[in-house]
């Protein structure tokens, strides 16, 4: 038999963090931030794809996601007024 506990529902550490835990993070980072920018500054400098993608998500947000959506009618093998007319 399965054991309940294993079947979805509530489970410790799933969810978003609290606000005191990104907090927490963030000024772990911080002492970071200016290694972080030199390494991003070096890879736009060598023209790294992945470096200038990134750069440009964060600088002008990401592209709005369009579906070009094109519906076509299928035209009826026969005309129902046709059909009438016949009688």
């Amino acid at each position: 038999m399965e054991n309940k506990d294993k079947r979805g529902g509530k489970r410790i550490g799933a969810g978003r963090p609290s606000k005191s835990d990104e907090i927490k993070l963030i000024e772990r980072l911080k002492p970071l931030e200016e290694k972080a920018f030199i390494a991003l500054e070096k890879g736009l400098e060598r023209g790294d794809f992945k470096f200038t993608q990134l750069f440009y998500a964060y600088y002008a947000g990401k592209p709005r996601e369009t579906k070009d959506i094109t519906l076509t009618t299928e035209q009826p093998i026969f005309n129902i007024d046709d059909i009438d007319d016949l009688d």
